[in-house]
């Protein structure tokens, strides 16, 4: 595998950041060359077909990967005496180790090679899905050096590799986070192969930490409901059994110390949030992946960017807010009797009604949101965009979780007794989180497809805005203050009446949703998880076979709660 550089001038290396709306000459240009198509005739077919091997080899080394991770971890979850979490821990510091090791190369190497970087995707890495890599990744750094701290405690009855492959994630995590930062929009026009098999390797190597976030968290759940139950025998109840408790978790206990409790409750509470760093750095990876030897033209580069602005909303935000204020207290409420004992009828039934009210709203707000992108006169965008394509695979994707979770509650509850009240709202609960995945997903994936509304005379106002930022940074005393602000509500009630009714209805309903996303993805990412406590589809389905289906279901749950706000910010913007 090799690049063919077609060169007839000096390099420049202030070509590097060169704007993207200013084509490169094509003399600068790197084309692809792969040993089995080098008897092309043509040299842009021999490019593309270069690409397509490239992204296939190198697509087969993560799924090998991936499947060699996969195995690891399988093999230590049905038989943890000859492949032991250890030996996964010491498989993924190898390939952590790897990739940092080609992140470095990247960044001191390939990135600064002359012309190595023409093109930026400007619809790639935005600010909302790295600032997310940068909270996610800081939350996953805690947990680390929470494990760290928890396992020098108990370095009695804890091996160094404890304490060894949280460092060593530390490290990646900090690298990862750097990279993904600064190179996310990149469209990399040197080493194309080499690139495209590091990425992969760091996707598939990411892959597998989520695959076994997954799984420890899952023996974590399973040991807590595990311990309940111990204690509802004396209450009458048959107690049970699960193949995954080991004995030795009770011989290695934390000490009655507060430093021992504050690293094993800040562990408990930080470990979502390494789930969905792993999750939201694959998805920027492939992006970054697709964008390797891609060329732009500077037609379809956007001269206006639309920027965020909490204009022609007012409506939207209350019920959102009050949606997220009641939700706060509803989870408030579950958590406390959750953790002070089992909880107990009142509880489930608070929780579900809460939900069976929020979803037909969500539902109702995305119909009429759909319907009024199909009255609008904006054009489709239809330009290749592999940013946009991916968001609409991962919504799709992500929602498959709550859905497959959800009929397989519907066929439990429909088996036994739909009559029961609690039993009623599951079911309930169940029917319209599928109503309501579908609308949501039709309604952000049209609004994605639309061209931004940019209205007459605006591109010249919004140049002007631009050019004036950096002018209006200066010190303003407290008369001019108050003028500033009566001049910016004055501004706000002008743009909010002179807005049409189907952009401020599509405002209104975005924000509305993004808010009501927000709540239902911080209320399971924090441990609010009612079907791990029901008992009703445990009972049902056996408590192996369910916690797989949760432990699919779950985490693209939560993916997808935070996946939605993103794409519902850009349906705000676009609007």
């Amino acid at each position: 595998m090799s690049d063919n550089k077609v060169s007839r001038q000096k390099p420049c290396h202030h070509c590097k950041s060169r704007s993207a709306s200013a084509p490169p000459d094509t003399s600068t240009i790197h084309y692809e060359k792969f040993w089995l198509y080098r008897h092309c005739s043509s040299v842009q077919q021999r490019d593309r077909q270069a690409q397509k091997a490239g992204q296939l080899f190198s697509g087969l080394l993560a799924m090998n990967v991936v499947f060699l991770g996969s195995a690891f971890i399988s093999s230590m979850i049905f038989n943890h005496v000859a492949i032991t979490l250890a030996d996964v821990w010491i498989l993924l510091s190898i390939l952590k180790v790897l990739c940092l090791c080609w992140i470095i190369y990247y960044l001191l190497g390939t990135s600064r090679q002359p012309h190595a970087v023409l093109y930026r995707d400007s619809h790639a890495g935005p600010i909302w899905i790295r600032g997310s890599v940068l909270l996610f990744g800081s939350f996953s750094i805690l947990l680390n050096m929470f494990q760290i701290g928890y396992s020098v405690i108990l370095i009695q009855c804890k091996s160094m590799v404890e304490i060894v492959f949280p460092s060593i994630e530390i490290l990646f995590i900090c690298t990862q986070a750097f990279f993904l930062w600064h190179h996310s929009k990149d469209c990399i026009q040197v080493q194309h192969n080499f690139t495209r098999c590091g990425l992969m390797l760091t996707i598939a190597t990411n892959l597998l930490l989520w695959l076994l976030a997954v799984t420890n968290d899952t023996i974590h759940m399973e040991i807590e409901s595990q311990l309940r139950e111990v204690e509802q025998r004396f209450a009458g109840k048959a107690p049970f059994s699960h193949p995954y408790l080991r004995n030795e978790t009770i011989s290695c206990t934390c000490p009655n110390t507060t430093i021992c409790k504050v690293f094993q409750k800040g562990y408990i509470l930080l470990y979502p949030f390494n789930t969905e760093y792993c999750l939201v750095c694959c998805s920027v990876l492939y992006v970054i992946w697709k964008n390797v030897g891609r060329r732009i033209s500077h037609h379809h580069v956007p001269h206006i960017k639309p920027k965020f602005k909490l204009q022609g909303v007012v409506f939207g935000p209350l019920l959102g807010t009050t949606a997220v204020i009641i939700g706060i207290c509803v989870f408030m409420i579950y958590q406390i009797q959750a953790t002070s004992s089992a909880p107990n009828h009142q509880v489930f039934v608070m929780y579900y009604s809460y939900y069976i009210v929020l979803l037909p709203l969500m539902s109702v707000g995305a119909v009429i949101g759909t319907i009024i992108h199909a009255l609008e006169k904006r054009e489709l965008d239809t330009l290749k965009n592999p940013t946009r394509s991916l968001d609409v695979i991962l919504l799709m994707g992500a929602a498959l979780g709550q859905i497959g979770m959800s009929y397989f509650s519907i066929v439990a509850i429909v088996a036994t007794d739909p009559r029961d009240l609690l039993n009623s709202l599951i079911l309930s609960y169940s029917v319209l989180l599928i109503f309501q995945n579908i609308t949501q997903n039709v309604f952000i994936i049209d609004g994605l497809h639309r061209q931004p509304f940019i209205s007459p005379g605006k591109e010249e106002e919004m140049k002007e805005e631009q050019n004036h930022e950096a002018c209006n940074q200066r010190r303003v005393s407290m008369l001019e203050l108050g003028q500033e602000i009566r001049k910016v509500s004055l501004s706000y009630l002008h743009s909010y009446s002179h807005l049409s009714w189907k952009r401020r209805a599509l405002r209104e309903i975005s924000f509305f949703l993004v808010l009501c996303n927000i709540i239902l993805w911080v209320m399971p990412t924090f441990g609010a998880h009612p079907v791990f406590e029901n008992g009703l589809e445990k009972s049902f389905y056996g408590y192996s076979t369910w916690f797989a289906i949760v432990n699919f279901g779950l985490p693209l749950g939560v993916f997808y709660r935070m996946h939605s706000v993103g794409g519902l910010l850009e349906v705000y913007i676009t609007a």
